[in-house]
């Protein structure tokens, strides 16, 4: 096997720093905790673990409000023990990806510091500047996904900044071949620090329309398929010109220039798009853009088999020699022990059946934190929210700290072994019984189902690198997957 190929058909393990395991005792999750960890991990037979955000932040998104790309937030501990961790997961036969937040920026990073002073400084060019229309209202229609308005008035500057999420998210002008460098500089930075891979958060929001066009209406009857609550604005518009630009192929292929000057490393993009299996298929075809990709076609509530075969088989149809990643539960979604399973009986088999159907599609895999002990969503007291996006929208839509909790390491543990002091989200009692102890030496238990099934999964080509030839519902309510790679699987 080529080693450059490791990410076809890999399973990569999710960790949410802020709540994995404390090893400073201030009630967040950190880097050395993660290290202690990884041997854990590695026991699940994963290939690499993804890392979300830990840079320097002011926090207001949890990290995705970089305000310095090159260092480590000290909430989190400091770059030697970024390469501690990296060293370990080597040693123990695991990869290292981290996230990297290239479409915005904190307000609070010095570029926007300097960005938001005038109009004539060295990076006023560097974020989406516009200037009002006559009456003072915003430059055009485009929504933020975390509420209201996508611009923000600097009256410094006497313009509207861009902002695709939070006000104090400033949007990277892309258009700017000096921004594109930089961000490629923090690229190779982490590179030569040894990690092995990239998710790219918002992958498809890099570039705008220069335009500043208004995007159009979701026509009337027709579906909202962004992947955002209804209850959400946002949701009611056709996202023609402030994401997925045709330039953002461009930038793709650079970036695959650089890290083709590295061995056996990869990239994840995620992608929210009206359409967002076309763009995962423009994304990943070809070899010279992305290795994978990712959208939130199976994050979402829809578990009908119907539905179901209609995302596979459109994917298969247009993604050519690309290539998907799939996910069922990530930090952004409510988990899909609970999003899909609410109905069933008995939700950890049910859960077990998840592993299965995800490990039947063609692709790689990403498992949550805490997927591989059946966690259910957690409920989140309004008063203990967070999320900044989940405040805005209570209580028809809760936020993400549902499935942000702290990883529970021992059933009778003060709060559950993950920190001895108040954690930043509350650890909920119903996780306590699933808790990594007590499910040690536990045969049926979901965390030995998963360290039997991934290394068992291992030993076959056709389940991890294998062609899908065929899927389909059978019975009104079986999806059956065929693949092959040598040998051939028939999966119900």
């Amino acid at each position: 096997m080529n080693q450059n190929d490791w990410w076809r058909g890999a399973v990569i393990y999710q960790i949410y720093p802020r709540s994995y395991f404390d090893a400073s005792g201030d009630g967040v999750g950190d880097l050395p905790g993660i290290t202690a960890k990884l041997p854990y991990v590695a026991s699940l037979g994963v290939d690499a673990i993804w890392l979300s955000p830990f840079f320097c932040s002011p926090m207001k998104d949890f990290g995705y409000d970089v305000s310095d790309y090159k260092d480590v937030d000290p909430l989190f501990g400091n770059l030697d023990d970024f390469k501690t961790l990296v060293n370990t997961a080597h040693d123990l036969g695991m990869k290292v990806m981290i996230d990297q937040v290239l479409s915005h920026t904190s307000d609070e990073h010095p570029w926007f510091k300097e960005s938001r002073k005038d109009r004539s400084n060295a990076k006023a060019d560097w974020y989406v500047w516009a200037d009002p229309r006559p009456d003072g209202s915003p430059p055009n229609n485009w929504l933020s996904i975390f509420g209201g308005c996508a611009w923000q008035w600097e009256s410094q500057r006497q313009q509207y900044y861009l902002h695709n999420f939070l006000t104090s998210q400033p949007d990277l002008n892309f258009h700017n071949p000096d921004v594109v460098d930089a961000l490629l500089d923090v690229v190779q930075f982490w590179l030569d620090l040894g990690v092995d891979g990239f998710r790219l958060d918002t992958v498809n929001f890099y570039y705008h329309d220069r335009q500043l066009r208004d995007n159009p209406p979701v026509p009337t009857g027709e579906d909202k398929t962004l992947g955002v609550p209804s209850t959400n604005p946002y949701s009611m518009q056709r996202h023609v010109y402030d994401l997925s630009q045709p330039e953002n192929i461009g930038f793709l292929k650079k970036l695959r220039a650089l890290l083709d000057e590295y061995d056996s490393i990869t990239t994840v993009g995620e992608i929210g798009d009206d359409d967002p299996l076309k763009i995962m298929a423009e994304y990943t075809s070809g070899n010279d853009k992305l290795h994978m990709a990712y959208t939130f076609d199976l994050l979402n509530i829809y578990r009908q088999p119907g539905y179901l075969y209609s995302v596979i088989d459109r994917i298969e149809k247009a993604i050519g020699d690309g290539w998907p990643c799939w996910a069922l539960s990530n930090h952004d979604v409510v988990r899909a022990i609970t999003r899909w399973g609410a109905e069933e009986e008995d939700q950890l088999a049910y859960g077990k059946v998840m592993l299965a159907f995800l490990s039947s599609l063609r692709g790689s895999l990403c498992i949550y934190q805490g997927e591989e002990l059946g966690l259910p969503e957690a409920e989140i007291p309004f008063e203990k929210i967070q999320d900044p996006y989940g405040i805005p929208f209570w209580p028809e839509y809760k936020g993400r700290d549902g499935c942000r909790t702290p990883m529970p390491w021992y059933r009778d543990g003060v709060n559950a072994g993950f920190s001895d002091t108040d954690t930043w989200l509350p650890v909920p009692d119903a996780h306590l019984p699933l808790a990594v102890d007590a499910q040690e030496g536990e045969s049926d238990a979901m965390l030995a189902h998963y360290r039997r099934f991934l290394p068992w999964r291992k030993q076959y080509p056709a389940l991890v690198r294998g062609s899908l030839h065929s899927a389909k519902v059978v019975d009104g309510g079986i999806a059956l997957f065929e693949k092959s790679r040598g040998n051939r699987f028939l999966l119900l």
